[in-house]
C-alpha cells in the first residue's frame, strides 16, 4: 500500500482524483502529487489558498489544520 497523507486519504474517502485537483486547483502535478503523499511536506501559503478553494467545491466544512499542521 502506498503512503498517503492527511490530504490523500480525505481524496481517497471522497473518490476525488488528483487529477481532479490539479485541474480544480491550478496546481502542478508534482505538487498535489506531493501533498498526497509526503506527510512532513510544508507547502507555501499561495499553495494551501488554492487547494483550500478547490476542495470547498466539495467539502464546504474542510479547514487548512484538516490537513497540515500550520
Amino acid at each position: 500500500p502506498r503512503t498517503r497523507s492527511k490530504l490523500g486519504k480525505f481524496l481517497d474517502e471522497w473518490g476525488i482524483s488528483q487529477e481532479w485537483l490539479i485541474k480544480q486547483s491550478g496546481l502542478g502535478r508534482t505538487t498535489v502529487s506531493r501533498l498526497c503523499t509526503d506527510k512532513d511536506y510544508d507547502p507555501t501559503l499561495s499553495t494551501v489558498r488554492k487547494l483550500m478553494r478547490a476542495l470547498r467545491k466539495v467539502d464546504r466544512s474542510v479547514k487548512i489544520d484538516d490537513f497540515f499542521n500550520i
